[in-house]
């Protein structure tokens, strides 16, 4: 009799925050959940985000039957259309999804190649051997599912990014109901966010925000400037609703805010009248006490509107004194120092910053510790699979499992490409497939490489010198004096006798090369560059032969 055997591939996700990629395989057949990007820590110079690596799938793609997407953040959607570059399958998902997937794979071009299937909560599809049942999850954005996907060898419940919040600003609770029929029918797996496992209690309810706002907005004279995440469409909600309390017209600012606002209030997720609504440019022209901008930009990033405006570079407006600005989101983890950076920067433009460590202007869209219980007691799965973290957000979730009487044998923790086997109701761990960052740098996908990081490093922390050598054809004799030219190398006042010192070296080198000249001249000034100065320059020696 033929085993049973469910393979899961993590691909991204597990041991970071984003990246969120798993793959299903059953009988040669692959179903997908999410393709998302992590956005890249302060030491990645030059790296707009990172995807995952497609490896497995690219060498799999005839296998792979469907794509399943859980809600649409860009830790969840964003490498899509990387995806499909790569395999052609059809996409499920709820409607606002769908409708945020269409937006952004017509910023690629690629709008006409997708196939993408709606599937509303509470609704099943068939794809390949999987049975995919989505069910509804409060999220900070609108239509967020998990699943529940029936496999020959068991079911598998995968919750996506949830939290019970008992009054969400949709009015839409979490379905306890479909939760607790999986653990009527018997659930092998629950593979579940850990993003807060080691934040206790409970995550409060988005309706705190309100309150928040409406001390906000009662004390502010000038003009409310919110920033916060672009798929954040509750918050839209609740600032359109504070607006119309305090009689402010409402601006949406920036491409994706733009986009994401529209395609929300077309599929009747935003409520938002005609007349609370103005263009940037008719914000400009009302009293600063009748307007609130909503933007991008709360992770500090140095091109959003929020970042622009930190700097006074923002082409449409600029901060005045007596703007109030929100920050409501919470930074992702490594990109701290960006969004404190781009607070002090606003104080000193003369804003007054609001951010979530002084008041409640943000709460989190992920479950905490006593959420992550009672999941699983309503679940009550065979085997317990912490995804979506760093590490330390997995073995956290590991620890609470056990506490609410799963078995540490039963329970897996995961990096990227450790592939996990059920085999006829038993879990095993397998072989490890390649997985890897794969950068997206402009237009260059998985071109930069863990060495060229490095040399980027190199080149901010210590500067380059580069050594211009005119050289002799027939016999290597320097024809002129060595040039020598550094940028980022910052040295004290006497440069001018160190460098002279290093041609003297260069001249040296030249004179007994009889190897790499080019080499033996990096090394020299190297050497020489070290024991003056104690830096590391990166040397870079061009010929020129006459």
């Amino acid at each position: 009799m033929k085993q049973r055997t469910l393979r899961v591939i993590p691909l991204g996700g597990l041991g970071e925050v984003g990246r969120n990629m798993m793959a299903y395989e059953y009988d040669d057949e692959i179903l997908v959940v999410d393709t998302g990007i992590m956005f890249p820590e302060n030491d990645m110079l030059g790296i707009d985000y990172i995807i995952p690596d497609m490896t497995y799938l690219k060498q799999n793609r005839a296998k792979v039957v469907g794509i399943a997407i859980t809600h649409g953040h860009e830790d969840h959607i964003g490498a899509i259309h990387h995806v499909l570059e790569e395999i052609q399958a059809p996409i499920y998902a709820t409607p606002l999804t769908i409708g945020l997937l269409e937006a952004k794979l017509a910023r690629h071009g690629m709008a006409s190649k997708a196939d993408l299937h709606t599937v509303r909560a509470g609704e099943s599809v068939q794809i390949g051997p999987f049975k995919v049942e989505f069910f509804h999850v409060c999220h900070s954005i609108p239509d967020g599912v998990g699943f529940g996907i029936e496999t020959p060898a068991g079911l598998i419940v995968h919750s996506g990014d949830y939290k019970f919040d008992h009054t969400p600003v949709d009015n839409w609770p979490s379905d306890y109901a479909k939760l607790a029929d999986f653990s009527q029918r018997g659930v092998l797996a629950l593979f579940a966010d850990s993003t807060n496992a080691d934040r206790p209690g409970w995550t409060p309810s988005e309706r705190v925000i309100d309150g928040a706002f409406d001390q906000v907005f009662s004390q502010a004279t000038g003009r409310i400037i919110i920033a916060s995440f672009a798929s954040l469409v509750s918050r839209m909600q609740q600032v359109a609703n504070a607006a119309q309390r305090y009689n402010r017209k409402v601006a949406f600012v920036g491409t994706s805010m733009l986009d994401n606002m529209r395609i929300s209030r077309k599929l009747g997720y935003l409520d938002i009248p005609d007349d609370l609504m103005v263009s940037i440019e008719q914000a400009r022209s009302l009293p600063a006490r009748d307007v609130v901008i909503m933007c991008t930009g709360s992770q500090g990033e140095p091109s959003s509107i929020l970042g622009r405006l930190s700097t006074g570079t923002n082409r449409l407006f600029d901060i005045v004194t007596g703007d109030t600005v929100v920050l409501s989101s919470r930074p992702i983890p490594g990109n701290e120092e960006n969004v404190y950076r781009t607070i002090n920067r606003l104080f000193q433009r003369g804003a007054n910053v609001i951010y979530e460590n002084i008041a409640p202007v943000h709460v989190s869209g992920h479950a905490s510790q006593e959420e992550m219980k009672l999941l699983m007691h309503l679940v009550r799965p065979k085997y317990f699979v912490p995804i979506h973290g760093e590490i330390r957000h997995l073995k956290q979730h590991a620890i609470l499992a056990e506490t609410v009487g799963i078995p540490a044998e039963n329970i897996a923790i995961l990096e990227n490409g450790q592939v996990l086997e059920f085999v006829d109701g038993e879990m095993h761990m397998g072989e490890r497939v390649p997985t890897s960052y794969v950068f997206v740098d402009g237009t260059g996908v998985g071109d930069v490489s863990a060495e060229v990081m490095r040399e980027r490093e190199a080149l901010s922390r210590d500067g380059i010198v580069l050594v211009n050598l005119r050289l002799a054809r027939d016999n290597n004799r320097l024809l002129s004096e060595p040039e020598i030219l550094s940028k980022g190398f910052v040295i004290a006042q006497d440069s001018d006798e160190i460098f002279n010192s290093a041609r003297r070296k260069v001249t040296e080198t030249v004179s007994r090369a009889n190897g790499n000249l080019q080499k033996d001249v990096e090394e020299s000034v190297g050497d020489y560059l070290y024991s003056e100065t104690h830096r590391r320059p990166m040397i870079f020696v061009t010929v020129s032969r006459f």
